[in-house]
């Protein structure tokens, strides 16, 4: 099997593949005949600077054609893919290239700064010197062959890598039939920036499964522009983070939307006066639906059916899932996106470069973390986490590292973040600190803590709202009691 050519390259080379919308206002359409050529000289650039089948290749690049072209030049040698969102800073990309070791970096050029003294060799785009390389020949490739790294968010400690395999890529046909559900020749937009799990399967890889086109938009979100673009580029289907669903409801007027047919939501739950508003203007319902970075998506509201207000839906056909004590347990064997390993953990690199892990898939029941309860008819719904990631505007936030980044303040002594109620994302993160001696608590300070979060890690972390204490709730083993925080907190 190689996704490279099988779904890219057989396909007509006249069809739609990507509609761009440039930062700059440019709009540009791409045939599956452009991607798959490009792509395949891109490989063969790739191949020239060293990369053969197992290496891997990190992405820092925005939501552009170049990142897609990259993801299938990788897929296309046999190569991994480790996708990271701009908004990483140097310590966060650090830690990634320390746990993946990759040989190169294909970088955006206004993000070469933060990569900087990385000891990795990078090369930038947009750089048509990258398509002046003889197109490489696709590999021949099993199913469990590595081909994409995602990191989680981490709770106890740093961010996990996950690492998938070939699967992964087909096995995302089940939610895109069943889920996602766009049309043959239809737009769909996932607005998911690229280095997050859900863009790796539903920006463009479920779309082209179905014969469908991926709407990329390199952009920060707009409100009103979101409303602009999907009716000037007659969007088909809809796939948003529930944070931007409630934030377009409350800042924007909602009206008629006629192109589009479904719209579906993953990651939190979303409010019933939130779904009602989008009803009301559009006829439709948003659908939800569920999944982890290890395991992909493992439920959805199907797109041939009525959702049901505050239900993830049942589980995918086939996904055998069940719920011990209240949380949401996974027979790995019934997912086909199931992944291998954790870097590290279950899987490494031997000598020769291949990649060695047991399979995950015939492993026992994977505990989610999540609390679920189900109605008589099998639909699920989300009733809290039973660790303590902090999801906030669709983010997964570990609060190891944010107060990690707290604590590297000299005002510093302690520090605990946890998650406060917000209207519009869903919860922000709080922070509790407790100062050093010579240190005054207050609003100036709080904001230097804020900024400093903001310069040594991904800006979407850094806390919203900076309480100061005396000291921090404990165990007796010495453990920080985050729920007792959360419920002060809410």
């Amino acid at each position: 099997m190689n996704f490279a050519a099988e779904v890219v390259d057989a396909a007509p080379a006249e069809r739609l593949a990507l509609v761009e919308l440039a930062r700059d206002g440019a709009r540009r359409e791409w045939s599956f005949g452009e991607v798959a050529e490009r792509s395949a000289r891109l490989a063969g650039t790739l191949a020239a600077n060293g990369v053969a089948r197992g290496d891997v290749v990190m992405t820092v690049i925005g939501n552009r054609p170049e990142w897609v072209l990259v993801m299938i030049a990788c897929f296309r040698l046999g190569a991994v893919v480790l996708p990271c969102t701009e908004q990483l800073r140097t310590k966060d990309l650090r830690l990634r290239i320390e746990a993946a070791r990759p040989s190169v970096i294909v970088a955006d050029e206004r993000d070469l700064g933060e990569l900087r003294g990385l000891d990795v060799p990078v090369l930038s785009v947009p750089d048509e010197a990258l398509y002046d390389a003889e197109p490489a020949a696709a590999a021949e490739l099993s199913e469990r062959d590595a081909c994409l790294i995602t990191f989680t968010s981490g709770t106890a400690g740093e961010p996990k890598g996950v690492l998938h395999a070939q699967r992964y890529l087909y096995g995302q046909r089940l939610q895109a039939e069943h889920w996602l559900a766009p049309r043959p020749g239809e737009l769909v937009w996932c607005t998911a920036a690229s280095g997050w799990s859900k863009s790796a399967r539903n920006v463009f890889i479920a779309p082209w499964l179905q014969g469908a086109a991926a709407l990329l938009h390199d952009a920060r979100f707009d409100p009103h522009e979101r409303l602009e673009v999907l009716v000037r580029e007659r969007v088909g289907v809809l796939c948003m983070a529930p944070t931007e669903y409630r934030v377009i409801a409350k800042r924007a007027t909602l009206g008629p939307l006629p192109h589009l047919r479904g719209m579906v939501a993953a990651g939190e739950a979303l409010n019933p006066e939130v779904l009602r508003a989008w009803e009301e203007a559009t006829g439709l319902r948003i659908r939800d639906g569920y999944g982890q970075t290890e395991t992909g998506q493992l439920t959805g509201a199907p797109g041939d059916g009525e959702p049901r207000p505050g239900s993830m839906g049942p589980a995918l056909p086939g996904v055998e899932l069940s719920i011990e004590h209240g949380e949401l347990l996974v027979a790995p064997a019934s997912v086909p996106t199931f992944f291998l390993g954790y870097l590290g953990e279950q899987v490494s690199r031997g000598e020769d470069g291949a990649w060695l892990s047991d399979d995950r898939r015939a492993g026992a029941a994977w505990a989610t973390g999540d609390q679920v309860s189900r109605d008589e008819d099998g639909w699920l719904y989300f009733q809290g986490r039973g660790d303590d990631v902090i999801v906030s505007a669709g983010y997964r936030i570990g609060p190891f590292e944010v107060e990690s980044a707290l604590v590297a303040h000299p005002a510093v002594a302690e520090a605990a973040a946890v998650a406060s109620p917000d209207e519009e994302r869903g919860s922000v993160v709080r922070a509790v600190v407790v100062l050093r001696d010579g240190f005054a608590p207050g609003p100036q300070l709080a904001g230097e803590l804020q900024d400093h979060v903001k310069s040594v890690t991904a800006p979407y972390k850094y806390p919203r709202i900076v309480d100061f204490a005396a000291e921090l709730p404990k165990t007796s083993s010495g453990k920080v009691k985050r729920a007792e925080l959360r419920r002060a907190g809410s």
